[in-house]
């Protein structure tokens, strides 16, 4: 019984020490790939090859869109306006808003109490800086789980400790979403302005930024008056921002 009871316990030590071993390979994974992006573009995301399958299963078609562009060549209006309108403490904080989360966490439970009474689904507010855009972007998948936000938390951390601003700014800048298909600031602004990136005026810069929330939705809605309003706000203030 007591030789029993001891390889059981030899065995559990030995998965957790694998366990704590795999935790630790994936970590140094995320570490080699962001260090690499210093002086590699990253080609694609989990998120954009997720989009590939579905329009090809769902459509039996790829519409795809996206053209890398040195942060020189996209508008520096754009860049403020992205700023501007998704992560005003960019500049300052390192990679996470503790402030932003709690409120944005406050708001989800108020969200989630009142859709329960109504017995409708919650719409969700998120709290997320670049950093942590970028870090789902670029690694992770969807899901919203307690395991998943930590990895988050952490990817994001080594974004900011191995990347510069500027160039954390370019990476975002190059594979976020906006529309069906729609990778990048040089794909979006053919796509709805028919410009080059660094041709983008401060208005049009300032719709594209308001569309990044929701840019399949407001792709469909383009005179929304939300987005005509929120898009004058985040106009009038960029102008203030400073590029990192």
């Amino acid at each position: 019984m007591a030789s029993t009871t001891l390889n059981w316990r030899g065995h559990a030590w030995r998965l957790l020490a694998l366990l704590l071993l795999s935790a630790l390979a994936l970590q140094l994974y995320f570490v080699l790939r962001i260090a690499l992006m210093v002086v590699v573009d990253p080609q694609s995301t989990p998120f954009q090859r997720s989009e590939i399958w579905r329009l090809a299963t769902e459509q039996g078609r790829v519409l795809w869109s996206q053209e890398w562009r040195n942060r020189d060549r996209i508008s520096p209006h754009l860049q403020r306006a992205v700023i501007a309108s998704e992560d005003a403490g960019f500049n300052e904080h390192s990679g996470v808003e503790w402030d932003a989360l709690e409120k944005a966490w406050a708001r989800n439970q108020r969200a989630e109490t009142v859709a329960a009474r109504r017995k409708v689904e919650p719409k969700v507010v998120g709290g997320s800086t670049i950093s942590q855009q970028l870090a789902k972007n670029l690694f992770l998948s969807g899901e919203r789980t307690a395991a998943r936000k930590g990895q988050e938390f952490l990817i994001t951390f080594m974004l900011e400790g191995l990347l510069s601003k500027p160039r954390i700014l370019e990476i975002y800048l190059n594979n976020v979403e906006w529309g069906e298909g729609v990778f990048g600031a040089q794909a979006a602004a053919q796509h709805y302005f028919h410009v080059e990136a660094h041709q983008l005026a401060p208005a049009q810069a300032a719709r594209l930024a308001v569309m990044l929330p929701a840019p399949k939705r407001f792709e469909q809605r383009p005179g929304s008056p939300y987005l005509v309003h929120r898009a004058a706000s985040v106009h009038a203030r960029m102008g203030a921002v400073p590029l990192p």
